[in-house]
C-alpha cells in the first residue's frame, strides 16, 4: 500500500479488512500470504563461478596473448621441440593471465556480498495480534494487515502504518534509512505533503529501523521487497558497476595496440613471402611457418604482458599508503579514480560533523536591575569527551563555573532530568553514548561545569581515570537527589538527601524539587519566575524579560541554527506522592541551552583544499535546509555567499525544476537537503551525465545504491556493513579530511602509473622495432620469444613497479582534475616515447650487427652476408653456416635491451624534469630495482641451467663496454626531448594566463 501515509487509520484498516482489536484471522493470513508473499528479501541468483572466470578473459589483448601462447606451443611441437622448452612460453603467459583473473573474480565476489548483508537489518521476531490474541512470531511470517506492537529496542519488522499510541510519544531511529542525526517522533495523523519523502511520512514505521522511546501498535502495509529496505535492494540490483577512467583508457589503448600489432604482424608476414622458398627453411610451408613464428614473436614483444601485474602492484602499494591515512581501499582501481574526481558528494552527519551533539551556547538571566539582562556563555569541545571550558561573552574563561547559580542549577537539571548514559570505551579509546544525542550532550555539559565547593574545579577531575571521569559529576548529583516521582522523560521530581541511606520520607531535609526540560516555547509558557545569575534570587518573569529570552531563543535557533532546550524548576509541597501535567505550571526559568552537531576542526581546510584542486563539494543530507545551510556556512562551502539561492536545494525543490534549470542547478549546487536514498542515486547519475567523476560518501543502508553507482563510493568506518560492502573505500576515522588526503594520494598514484605505463610502452616499441627491422632487412632472429618474455616480465616489471614510488609533485593539489578522456599517452608525449622506443630497437639491432661484423670474438662478416644469411647453405662461403645459430649475438642484443631499459627507467623519474634536478637517489626503490634486475640478468647469463634455457651465453668485458656505449645515449636523447618540453611549456604559460584573464569564468573552467 504505497499511499498509506496519506490515509487515515480507519481507511488503512478497512483496506486490509482488519479489526485493530482482534487482528487478522488465520484464513485472512493465508489469503494475504498468497496475495503479497513472504516477509523476506528474496535471494538473488549469483553469477556462476565459471562465468566470472570467463569474464576476466573477455579482453582483446588477453585474447591475442592466449592465441600467441597456443600458436607458440603448436609451432614448437611442429619443430619437434619437447619438454620444458615447448611449454615455457605458453605456461608463463597462462600463469600471468590466471593471476589477473583471480584478482578480478575476488573483486566481483565481494561486490555481491552487499546484497546479502541487507538481510542483517531484518527483524527476527515480532509481537503480532491474531485472532484476538498477541503472540511472538518469526518476522518472516508477517503479512500486510497484521497488527504489530513495538516498544523500546524493537527492530521494526516490516513497513507499518501507526494505528495506536500506547505511550506519550514514539521515537524511532531511522538514520540507516534517511541519515537523520536524531531520532524521529512518530504520530497517528495522516500526511498531506505532496511528493512526500521518507522524512515526511511521520506515521510510517520503516522496516529495519529501531524504536528508541515509547510503545505503539501499527498495521503492516508492506513486506519483503515492498518495503523501504526492499527498494534499496532493488536499486542496488539495477546498478551496474562502471569501469574506472584508467580501465577505460587501458582498454582503449589495448584495442589500439591490438590493431597495430595485427597490422604489423600481417605486414611482416606479407613482406617476407618471397623468402618462404629460401632453401634454409626446407620448403614453402616451413618458410611460411618460420615467418609466422616471427610474427608471433612480434606479438609477444608488442604486448606488455607485465602491464596488468605492474598496474595492480602499484595500486596495491598505493592502498598501503592510503591505509596509513585511515582510508581503507576495497577496490584497487578506485585508488586511481580518486585522482580524477571532480565532485565529492559528502554526507553531513558524521563526515563533515563529529556526529556528537554538544552544547555550544548557554543563555541565562543575569539580573533584572541592570543591562544587559541576559548572560551568554559559550562552551568549547566538540565531542562526547568531558573536556572543554566555559567562556563568558567577553571570551574570558570562567575559572569556577559552579559559582554561577544558573550554571550550577543547569548542571543539576541536566544530570537529573536525563535518561542517557555516557561511558568510556577502552577498546576504541573514546567516549560513547547510550541514548539520545541531545541527552548525552547535557551529560557532557554537566562534566564541563564541574562541582561546587572545590576551588580547583573542574581541572581537579582530570586526575580521575577516563572511566571514572565519564560521568563523575552526573553521579554526584544523582547521589545527592533521589527520584521519587517520574512523569515521562522530561519531568522528574527529586528529593535531595545528604545521607543516601536515609529513607526518603524521613529525610531530615524534606525539600522536594521538580526539574523540567523541553522545547523553549513550551517551558517558557509555563514559567512565572526566573532564577537570577547575579545573586541566585528568584524574581517574577516580566514581559520585558520574556521578550528578551524569546529574542535570544530566536537567535539561537535561527541565525545559529542550534537545537534548543529550556530548563526550569519548581519547589513542590512536602510529601507529594503523585505528579500530573497540571503540576508543571508556575515554573522558575533556569536557562536556555543551545546545542549542535559541530563540524570537525579540520574540515574547513579540507574544503578549501578541494576548491584549490578544482573539486566541487556538494553536501548531501537528510536534515532540514536551514540546519544544513548553517553548517555549510561554517565550513566555507558557500565561499562567503550571503544569498544561497541557486546553491541550496531540498530534494523536492530540485525535482520540481524544469530539465534545463535542473541541469544548470547541478553545475552550481553546494547543498542538497531533505534527501532520501533514491535522491542520492539520482544525484550521482545526473552528475555523471554531465561527465563529472563523482565520489559519494555514506554510512547507512540507504546510501548503498548511491555508493555502488558512484565512480568511487566511500563508506564510513562506523557505518553499516551494507554500505561498506557496496563501497570502494572505507574511511576508518569517518573524516572528510581523509578523503582529501586520499585524493592527493590518488593523483600521485595516477602520475606514477602514467610514468611506468609510458616506460613499458617505449620499451615494447623498442622490441617491436627490433624484430620488425630485423625481419624487413632479412637478418636472423635478434631475440627469441622466451628472451622477450623475460625482458617484458622481469627486467621491465621490477623498475616499472618501482616507478610507482616516485615522490609526488609539490603542486599536486593546486591543479584541476585531469579530464576523464585524457589519454595516457598522446601527442608530443607519444612522439617522445616513439623516438625513445625507436632508439631502443635500433640499439638492440646494432648490438646484434656489431657482434657479427666488428667483434673480435665474432666471425667479422660483411654486412651483406648477414642480411643474406638464409641463402648461406646454397652458396660457397668462407665460414660455417652454423655461425648464425650462435647464442652470442642474441645475448648481446638481449643485454643491450635490458641495460638501455634500465637507463630509460631513470628517465621516468619525472615527465619533464632533468636528471640533474631530480636525482636517481630521490627514488631509492628504483635504484634498488635496477640493481636487482641487473643481478637477475647476470644470473641468467652466467648460471648454466638458466643460460641454456634462455639461449644466452656469458659476455666478455669488451662486449659489456659495447653494451654500455649503445645503451647510455638513451638518457641524452630524453634529456634533449625534456628540454624541448620545458621550453614549449614556458612559452605557452604566459599565453594561457592571458587567455584565462580575458575569458569569462565559464570558459576558463573548460
Amino acid at each position: 500500500m504505497e499511499d498509506a501515509y496519506a490515509k487515515s487509520v480507519a481507511e488503512v484498516l478497512e483496506a486490509f479488512g482488519v479489526d485493530r482489536t482482534k487482528g487478522l484471522s488465520d484464513s485472512q493470513v493465508e489469503q494475504h500470504a498468497m496475495l503479497y508473499g513472504k516477509n523476506v528479501l528474496p535471494q538473488e541468483e549469483s553469477t556462476p563461478f565459471w562465468k566470472l572466470v570467463l569474464k576476466q578473459f573477455d579482453d582483446l589483448l588477453v585474447k591475442i596473448l592466449i592465441a600467441a601462447a597456443v600458436v607458440s606451443f603448436l609451432l614448437a611441437r611442429l619443430n619437434g621441440e619437447t619438454g620444458l622448452t615447448a611449454f615455457l612460453e605458453p605456461s608463463v603467459i597462462f600463469m600471468i593471465l590466471a593471476a589477473n583473473a583471480a584478482v578480478g573474480v575476488i573483486t566481483e565476489t565481494n561486490a555481491e556480498k552487499a546484497l546479502e548483508e541487507l538481510r542483517a537489518y531484518q527483524a527476527d521476531v515480532a509481537t503480532v495480534l491474531r485472532n484476538g490474541c498477541f503472540s511472538i512470531l518469526p518476522a518472516t511470517e508477517l503479512v500486510p494487515g497484521d497488527i504489530v506492537e513495538v516498544g523500546v529496542g524493537c527492530k521494526v519488522p516490516a513497513d507499518m502504518r501507526m494505528v495506536e499510541m500506547l505511550s506519550h510519544q514514539l521515537r524511532v531511529d531511522q538514520a540507516i534509512l534517511t541519515g537523520e542525526s536524531c531520532s524521529v517522533a512518530k504520530e497517528l495523523d495522516s500526511t498531506s505533503a505532496m511528493n512526500a519523502v521518507y522524512q515526511d511520512k511521520t506515521n510510517i514505521l520503516f522496516s529495519g529501523t529501531v524504536v528508541v522511546a515509547g510503545r505503539a501498535r501499527a498495521v503492516v502495509i508492506g513486506v519483503g521487497s515492498n518495503t523501504a529496505m526492499g527498494s534499496i535492494r532493488d536499486a542496488m540490483l539495477r546498478t551496474e558497476d562502471e569501469a574506472t577512467p584508467l580501465k577505460k583508457k587501458l582498454d582503449e589503448f589495448g584495442t589500439f595496440l591490438a590493431k597495430v600489432i595485427a597490422g604489423i604482424c600481417i605486414l611482416v608476414w606479407v613482406v617476407n613471402i618471397g623468402h618462404f622458398r629460401d632453401p634454409s627453411h626446407g620448403g614453402f610451408l616451413r618458410g611460411a611457418i618460420h615467418y609466422f613464428k616471427v610474427a608471433v614473436a612480434l606479438a609477444v614483444a608488442a604486448i606488455p604482458e607485465g602491464l596488468p601485474a605492474v598496474v595492480t602492484t602499484c595500486l596495491a602499494l598505493g592502498t598501503k599508503r592510503m591505509a596509513r591515512l585511515n582510508a581503507i581501499v576495497r577496490s584497487l582501481p578506485s585508488v586511481e579514480t580518486l585522482g580524477c574526481t571532480t565532485v565529492i558528494c559528502s554526507d553531513k552527519t558524521g563526515t563533515l560533523t563529529t556526529n556528537m551533539m554538544s552544547v555550544s551556547k548557554v543563555c541565562v538571566v543575569r539580573s533584572v536591575h541592570q543591562r544587559p539582562i541576559t548572560d551568554e556563555y559559550s562552551i568549547s569541545g566538540t565531542t562526547f569527551a568531558p573536556d572543554g571550558f566555559i567562556y563568558d561573552a567577553g571570551e574570558l574563561q570562567l575559572e569556577f563555573p559552579p559559582q554561577s547559580p544558573c550554571l550550577l542549577h543547569i548542571a543539576m537539571c541536566s544530570a537529573l532530568c536525563n535518561e542517557s548514559t555516557l561511558q568510556y570505551n577502552p577498546d576504541k579509546k573514546s567516549y560513547e553514548k547510550i541514548g539520545e544525542s541531545t541527552e548525552v550532550a547535557l551529560r557532557v555539559l554537566v562534566e564541563k561545569v564541574g562541582l561546587p565547593g572545590f576551588d580547583s574545579m573542574p581541572s581537579a577531575l582530570n586526575m580521575l581515570s577516563k572511566h571514572e571521569r565519564a560521568s563523575y559529576c552526573n553521579h554526584y548529583w544523582e547521589n545527592q537527589f533521589r527520584k521519587v516521582i517520574f512523569l515521562y522523560v522530561d519531568i522528574a521530581t527529586l528529593t535531595p538527601h545528604p545521607h543516601p541511606l536515609r529513607p526518603l520520607v524521613h529525610s531530615r531535609k524534606q525539600q522536594e524539587i521538580m526539574f523540567s526540560k523541553g522545547a523553549p516555547e513550551s517551558v517558557m509558557a509555563r514559567c512565572t519566575h526566573i532564577l537570577c545569575n547575579h545573586d541566585g534570587s528568584s524574581v517574577p518573569l516580566t514581559m520585558d524579560i520574556r521578550n528578551e529570552l524569546e529574542a535570544r531563543f530566536q537567535s539561537f535557533a535561527g541565525k545559529d541554527t542550534l537545537r534548543c532546550l529550556a530548563l526550569a524548576l519548581k519547589r513542590m509541597p512536602e510529601g507529594q506522592q503523585s505528579l500530573s501535567y497540571e503540576d508543571e505550571t508556575n515554573l522558575t526559568f533556569i536557562g536556555l541551552v543551545g546545542m549542535l552537531d559541530p563540524p570537525r576542526e579540520e574540515v574547513c581546510d579540507a574544503v578549501q583544499s578541494c576548491m584549490s584542486a578544482g573539486i566541487r563539494v556538494i553536501v548531501v543530507t537528510g536534515d532540514n535546509k536551514s540546519t544544513a545551510e548553517s553548517l555549510c556556512r561554517q565550513i566555507g562551502a558557500f565561499e562567503h555567499l550571503d544569498d544561497f539561492t541557486g546553491y541550496s536545494y531540498t530534494a523536492s525543490e530540485f525535482e520540481g525544476l524544469p530539465p534545463l534549470e535542473r541541469a544548470n542547478a547541478l553545475r552550481r549546487m553546494v547543498l542538497f537537503s531533505r534527501v532520501e536514498p533514491s535522491h542520492k542515486k539520482m544525484l550521482v547519475e545526473a552528475l555523471q551525465s554531465q561527465n563529472e567523476v563523482v565520489a559519494m560518501t555514506g554510512d547507512g543502508v540507504n546510501d548503498a545504491p548511491a555508493l555502488k553507482k558512484a565512480d568511487i563510493g566511500i563508506a564510513m568506518g562506523s557505518g553499516t556493513a551494507v554500505a561498506k560492502s557496496a563501497s570502494d573505500m572505507v574511511l576508518a576515522d569517518d573524516n572528510f579530511a581523509t578523503i582529501v588526503a586520499a585524493v592527493a594520494e590518488g593523483r600521485a598514484i595516477y602520475n606514477n602509473t602514467k610514468q611506468f605505463i609510458r616506460y613499458m610502452i617505449s620499451s615494447n616499441i623498442g622490441e617491436v622495432v627490433c624484430i620488425f627491422v630485423a625481419a624487413v632487412l632479412g637478418m636472423p632472429d635478434t631475440l627469441v620469444p622466451v628472451q622477450l618474455l623475460w625482458v617484458n616480465l622481469v627486467t621491465d616489471g621490477l623498475p616499472a613497479t618501482a616507478i610507482g614510488f616516485n615522490k609526488p609533485d609539490g603542486n599536486i593539489m593546486t591543479v584541476k582534475p585531469r579530464k576523464v578522456n585524457e589519454a595516457v599517452v598522446s601527442g608530443w608525449l607519444f612522439f617522445r616515447y616513439l623516438v625513445i622506443g625507436a632508439y631502443v630497437g635500433l640499439a638492440t639491432i646494432a648490438g646484434f650487427v656489431w657482434w657479427f661484423v666488428y667483434s673480435e670474438n665474432g666471425p667479422r662478416l660483411p654486412y651483406s652476408e648477414l642480411v643474406n644469411f638464409d641463402s648461406c647453405s646454397t652458396r660457397q662461403t668462407s665460414y660455417s653456416c652454423s655461425i648464425f645459430e650462435d647464442r652470442h649475438p642474441s645475448t648481446v642484443s638481449m643485454t643491450v635491451l635490458v641495460v638501455v631499459e634500465m637507463f630509460n627507467a631513470l628517465n621516468n623519474l619525472s615527465e619533464n624534469q632533468s636528471l640533474l634536478v631530480i636525482h636517481p637517489w630521490s627514488n631509492l626503490w628504483l635504484v634498488g630495482s635496477i640493481i636487482l634486475t641487473m643481478l637477475l640478468h647476470m644470473s641468467v647469463l652466467y648460471m648454466e641451467p638458466l643460460s641454456a634455457l634462455f639461449s644466452v651465453s656469458p659476455l666478455s668485458l669488451a662486449e659489456w663496454k659495447v653494451v654500455l656505449y649503445l645503451s647510455f645515449p638513451v638518457i641524452l636523447i630524453d634529456e634533449v626531448l625534456k628540454f624541448f618540453s620545458r621550453s614549449s611549456r614556458a612559452r605557452l604559460s604566459p599565453l594561457r594566463l592571458w587567455r584565462r584573464e580575458i575569458l569569462p569564468k565559464e570558459a576558463r573552467d573548460n
